[in-house]
């Protein structure tokens, strides 16, 4: 990466760079969801003018009222954000105010597990007419490597009104183009271990000014920023950190189903073996994946490589055993009633936890709502909990329109089956008063009793 001094930038391209670092740019970010709200606070925080762009007008009269749709952000957060002149609108035609524009925008997977570009080609087409001379994009969303160049920029140069040109690395120093970038999220929703401003910005440009330009707005917000060669690179970067933890989970799982045939605590392994003090990392199985990015982005890349007419086996295989929990925990279920002299059919069972992880409101991939979805096929009775959860209404791949059961009376279920360890749940309470207790969580971990079946 060459030294910002040998770099060529315009006149307008170094004054964007002059407000980037004294945060006196305007700053508009598109997806105000999990990932694209938490950025707008960090930014206004920060002293940037930012606007917030949604097409969920609920969401806009949340924020322009002072309320948070989001747990973890707190109503207080967004007020304080108001007060330093954060706003939110629909109205996308002040995108051509802003002198960066950053793109939070959904990457799920069609039914046919390829991947599913639709809100950004939306997103690029509704950016498209509003781009000026020296403004900065900046797509956060997880995808694959190509995505910002043979994607995005084509769709935002054809769609502008102007005619302006992405900068290339080619063709330095131009007085009317715009800059591009790709930054990946990194986003852990319910780690209170490690702040927003401490997770090193990965940083991609479509050209070495674009790369400084996107680098030098994100050091206003976080400690460091990492420059890396082009936008491939950082798209790839994400898909590594997150196919990383699918295989290492993935081995997990396995071997906790084998782990159980073998009469194994697989937890208490990977306890001895986390002592080891180089050359291992503790994953946690559990009742499959969930979240935006660790159930997904496999997929991406292993769409993208047949491209190059390679086969990636190894992430498949991962794939393949992730998404076999479900069923595997369905059949455990099953296994724990027969003891009991009890059918699944006709059961009452009680899930717990909704959530993809611990302490977060995010449904999101969550394999819970799989589970609801077979334990219903082999006609059991299913109810849930979830103090993150009072409803659960219709998404993308659901459509349930279920509240909340009470924990007063668990004596009712013929099964407490626990999917989502939760830290406000009384794991002790719930183990005397349940006739049987299915952990797939490992949350009753110390606790001794007959009505308890991990797996």
């Amino acid at each position: 990466m060459p030294e910002t001094q040998q770099l060529q930038f315009s006149e307008i391209a170094t004054q964007r760079k002059r407000r980037f670092a004294d945060r006196s740019a305007s700053v508009g970010v598109i997806g105000l969801g999990y990932v694209g709200l938490p950025l707008c606070i960090l930014l206004s925080e920060a002293g940037f003018n930012v606007t917030g762009f949604d097409i969920d007008q609920k969401k806009i009269d949340d924020l322009e009222a002072g309320r948070s749709y989001i747990f973890r952000i707190p109503a207080d957060d967004i007020q304080q954000a108001r007060k330093n002149g954060f706003r939110a609108t629909a109205d996308f035609s002040r995108l051509a105010e802003q002198d960066a524009i950053l793109l939070c925008v959904p990457t799920p997977l069609t039914n046919h597990r390829e991947p599913d570009l639709s809100y950004i080609r939306d997103t690029a087409a509704a950016v498209a007419p509003w781009i000026q001379p020296g403004q900065l994009i900046v797509l956060e969303s997880t995808t694959y490597p190509g995505t910002t160049d043979e994607v995005l920029i084509p769709l935002l140069e054809s769609g502008n009104l102007r005619g302006l040109k992405a900068q290339k690395k080619d063709a330095p120093g131009l007085a009317d183009a715009f800059f591009v970038a790709f930054s990946p999220e990194r986003e852990d929703p319910g780690n209170t271990t490690v702040a927003r401003r401490d997770i090193p910005k990965v940083v991609g440009g479509h050209d070495p000014v674009a790369t400084e330009l996107a680098a030098t707005l994100y050091e206003g917000i976080f400690n460091r920023a990492v420059r890396v060669s082009g936008t491939r690179v950082a798209e790839m970067t994400k898909l590594l950190e997150n196919i990383y933890r699918c295989v290492n989970i993935a081995l997990v799982n396995e071997l906790k189903v084998l782990s159980l045939r073998m009469g194994i605590d697989i937890w208490e392994v990977i306890d001895t073996a986390a002592t080891k003090p180089f050359g291992f990392q503790a994953f946690q199985p559990g009742p499959g994946l969930g979240g935006h990015c660790i159930p997904i982005d496999p997929f991406y890349l292993s769409w993208k490589a047949k491209e190059y007419d390679f086969n990636t086996r190894f992430i498949e295989l991962a794939g393949e055993v992730n998404e076999a929990m479900p069923e595997f925990v369905v059949q455990q279920v099953a296994k724990a009633l027969n003891r009991q002299k009890k059918p699944l059919a006709g059961s009452k069972i009680l899930m717990l936890g909704m959530s993809y992880k611990k302490d977060i409101d995010d449904l999101r991939e969550s394999p819970s709502l799989t589970i609801i979805e077979l334990l219903r096929a082999e006609c059991a009775e299913v109810e849930y909990n979830d103090p993150y959860h009072p409803k659960v209404g219709r998404g993308r791949h659901y459509n349930l329109n279920m509240t909340s059961a009470s924990l007063d009376d668990l004596e009712k279920y013929d099964c407490v089956l626990i999917l989502t360890d939760h830290t406000t749940y009384d794991y002790d309470d719930i183990v005397l008063r349940a006739k049987l207790v299915v952990d797939t969580r490992n949350a009753t971990k110390g606790i001794r009793s007959p009505t308890v079946f991990r797996c």
